[in-house]
C-alpha cells in the first residue's frame, strides 16, 4: 500500500491530480510515462535549448519514487520499493539516452557495408547500458526517501552520484549530463566558474524537481517554501551570471592572428588515401583564401588551425604534403592540424602503434611539437576486449590495423609566437576533472585551450551542438579561451566567460579569422576543482538522512 504521506491531494489541485495519475500508474503504464519524460528532458539540451523542459523527468522523477513506496507492517519500506525505483529509474534513463543520443546512429550509416547491421547497439544498446546508472540514482534517493521537501534532496543527492559514476566508469561518459539544462545557458552556465558541471547538476534536479511538492498534501506556513528556494536559486544564478557577464571584452592577445579552415568533408568513402590530392587541393585553398578585398590569404594570419584528422594518410610520412605545407606557410605562419601518426616500431612487439594526434608544422614543414589523444572513443579509436569481438568480425569506425593507442598523458601544446595551449582531441573536451587535473593554477597553467574534432560522422544533427555547448562550458569552468576547430562546424573561439567570439555554424565550409582572447584569473572552480559540488552534495546528504530521521521520531 502507498504511505499516505506521500499520496497527493485530488481536490483543486492539478498538480496534484496528475502526481497521483504518476504514482498510483503500475505495469507498461508506469514504464511508458518514465520513458517518456526522460525523453522530454532532452528539449533541455541543445539545440532545442528548452530549460523549462527539465520540468517534466524530474517532477516524473519525483512522483515514480513516490509510486515505489511498499510500506511494510513495521512501518519500514521493503526491498520492493527500491528495486521498483531501480527500474522506474531505468525507464527513464532510457527515454533521456534514446533521445539525447539517437543522432550516434548516422556514425554507423557514413559506411553502411560495414556497420549499418549495429545501428540498434548505437541507438538503443548504448541507451540502455546509460541507463542503468539513473536507475541506481533512483534506488539510492528511495534509500534516503521521506515525504516532503525532504525527497528532493535526496533525489539530487542519488541522481548527482549516478552522474558522477557515469562520467568515470568504463573511461567515462558524461555526455549530456543533467547539468548541461544550466550549462546550455550562457547566462546559468556561469556559476560552472565555482561549481563545476557537476554543481550544476545537483543544482539542476534540485531546481526543476521542487514543484513537485505542490502535489503534496500537507500544508502550512512551510508549504511553499520549496518552490520559493528554487525560484530564489534561479534567481541568484541569473544575477551572478548577468554580473559576470558584464566584464569588458576580453583582452588580445598580442600578435596573433588566428584563422580556423572549416573544410566541411565528409567522413564517406572519397575520404581515402588515393584522394589525398584532391583534398590536400581543397584544404590549400580554402585556407588562402581572401577573406576581404585588402586580405591576401595566410600571408594575412599568424597562425592556422586545421582539425581533427585532417588527412586519409599519415601527414608525417607524406614529403610532398610537408612540402605543399611549406609553400603555404611561406609568409612565416605556423599550422596547428590534426593528424594520425605512427611511432617507431619497437623491437619485439609484432605491430605499429597509431595515435590521434595534434602537430605543430612551421614555414618549413618541420614538425614542431606534438599531443597525442589519450582519452580514446571505444568502438570508434579502438575496440575494447578486441580478442572476443575479433572472433565475430567486429572492428572499429577508424581504418588503421589494430585501432589507435592512447597517447602517453596530459601536457601543453607549444607553438611558436602562442602562449602555451591545453590540447583537447574531439569529445576530451566533455571530461571536466580530467581538464582541472592536468594544472595547477599555482604552476604553469595554459593560457587557453585547443579543441580539434571531426563530427562529419553525426551530419547535421543535434549531436555537434552538443559537443560545441560541453567544450564552451570548459571554458567557463576554467576561466580559458577556447579555439575550436571542427570539421563540419561549430567551430568558434570563445573567451574565458563563454562569450562566442567568432563562430562558422554546422555544415559550412569556410574559414574562420579571430585574435586570440587573454585567459580570465583563474576561477575557483580551477583552483579547488570538486571541492564546492562536494559541498553541495554533502550537505544535501546530511539534510535527507536529517529529515528521514525526523520522520521516524
Amino acid at each position: 500500500m502507498l504511505s499516505t504521506d506521500l499520496r497527493p491531494s485530488r481536490e483543486g489541485n492539478f498538480v496534484g491530480a496528475l502526481a497521483q495519475s504518476v504514482i498510483l500508474a503500475w505495469d507498461w503504464r508506469r514504464r511508458a510515462i518514465a520513458f517518456v519524460a526522460g525523453a522530454l528532458g532532452a528539449l533541455a539540451l541543445p539545440p532545442f535549448d528548452f530549460l523549462p523542459a527539465m520540468l517534466a523527468p524530474m517532477l516524473a522523477a519525483v512522483w515514480l519514487i513516490d509510486g515505489s513506496a511498499v510500506v511494510g507492517a513495521s512501518g519500514r519500506s521493503t526491498g520492493r520499493s527500491v528495486r521498483s525505483a531501480f527500474a522506474a529509474g531505468w525507464w527513464w534513463g532510457f527515454g533521456y539516452f534514446v533521445a539525447g543520443l539517437w543522432w550516434l546512429g548516422a556514425a554507423f550509416l557514413v559506411e553502411a557495408d560495414k556497420f549499418a547491421w549495429a545501428l540498434p547497439l548505437g541507438v538503443l544498446a548504448l541507451p540502455a547500458g546509460l541507463a542503468f546508472f539513473p536507475a541506481l540514482g533512483f534506488a539510492i534517493a528511495r534509500l534516503l526517501w521521506s515525504p516532503g521537501a525532504g525527497r528532493i534532496f535526496a533525489l539530487a543527492v542519488g541522481l548527482c552520484a549516478s552522474e558522477w559514476l557515469r562520467a568515470v566508469v568504463l573511461t567515462g561518459f558524461p555526455w549530456n549530463e543533467i547539468g548541461m539544462a544550466l550549462g546550455q545557458n550562457q547566462i546559468l552556465a556561469q556559476f560552472a566558474s565555482i561549481v563545476g558541471l557537476h554543481g550544476l547538476t545537483i543544482l539542476t534536479i534540485a531546481i526543476f524537481a521542487a514543484p513537485a511538492t505542490l502535489a503534496d498534501e500537507r500544508r502550512g506556513r512551510w508549504f511553499f517554501r520549496p518552490i520559493l528556494l528554487a525560484f530564489a536559486a534561479l534567481g541568484l544564478l541569473a544575477v551572478f551570471g548577468g554580473f559576470r557577464l558584464s566584464a569588458p571584452d576580453a583582452a588580445l592577445v598580442a600578435g596573433v592572428k588566428l584563422r580556423i579552415m572549416q573544410p566541411n568533408v565528409a567522413q564517406d568513402a572519397d575520404f581515402r588515401p588515393q584522394n589525398k590530392d584532391a583534398i590536400m587541393r581543397r584544404y590549400l585553398a580554402l585556407s588562402d583564401r581572401a577573406t576581404s578585398p585588402t586580405s591576401t590569404g595566410v600571408a594575412d594570419i599568424s597562425h592556422l588551425i586545421w582539425p581533427e584528422s585532417a588527412f586519409p594518410f599519415l601527414l608525417a610520412r607524406d614529403p610532398q604534403a610537408l612540402e605543399q605545407i611549406a609553400d603555404l606557410l611561406h609568409g612565416g605562419a605556423i599550422l596547428i592540424t590534426g593528424a594520425a601518426r605512427v611511432a617507431e616500431r619497437i623491437p619485439g612487439d609484432g605491430r605499429a602503434h597509431y595515435f590521434n594526434s595534434i602537430q605543430v608544422i612551421d614555414s618549413h614543414g618541420a614538425l614542431l611539437d606534438r599531443y597525442d589523444k589519450q582519452h580514446l572513443v571505444p568502438f570508434g579509436e579502438y575496440l575494447p576486449f578486441a580478442d572476443f569481438f575479433d572472433r565475430f568480425g567486429v572492428t572499429q569506425f577508424i581504418h588503421f590495423p589494430g585501432g589507435f593507442d592512447a597517447g602517453s598523458g596530459p601536457g601543453v601544446l607549444h607553438a611558436p609566437g602562442l602562449p602555451d595551449a591545453l590540447p583537447l582531441i574531439c569529445y576530451e573536451a566533455v571530461f571536466p576533472q580530467e581538464i582541472g587535473s592536468i594544472f595547477h593554477p599555482d604552476e604553469r597553467r595554459a593560457s587557453w585551450m585547443l579543441n580539434v574534432t571531426d563530427d562529419a560522422w553525426f551530419g547535421v544533427t543535434p549531436g555537434p551542438h552538443q559537443h560545441f555547448a560541453q567544450a564552451r562550458l570548459r571554458a567557463i569552468e576554467q576561466g580559458l579561451p577556447l579555439v575550436r576547430a571542427a570539421n563540419t562546424g561549430v567551430s568558434a573561439v570563445v573567451d574565458g566567460l563563454g562569450r562566442v567570439i567568432a563562430a562558422l555554424p554546422l555544415g559550412v565550409e569556410g574559414v574562420l579569422d579571430s585574435p586570440l582572447p587573454a585567459p580570465a584569473p583563474p576561477t575557483f572552480y580551477a583552483r579547488f576543482g570538486a571541492l564546492a559540488p562536494l559541498a553541495i552534495w554533502v550537505v544535501f546528504l546530511f539534510l535527507s538522512v536529517l529529515l528521514k530521521r525526523k520522520l521516524r521520531r
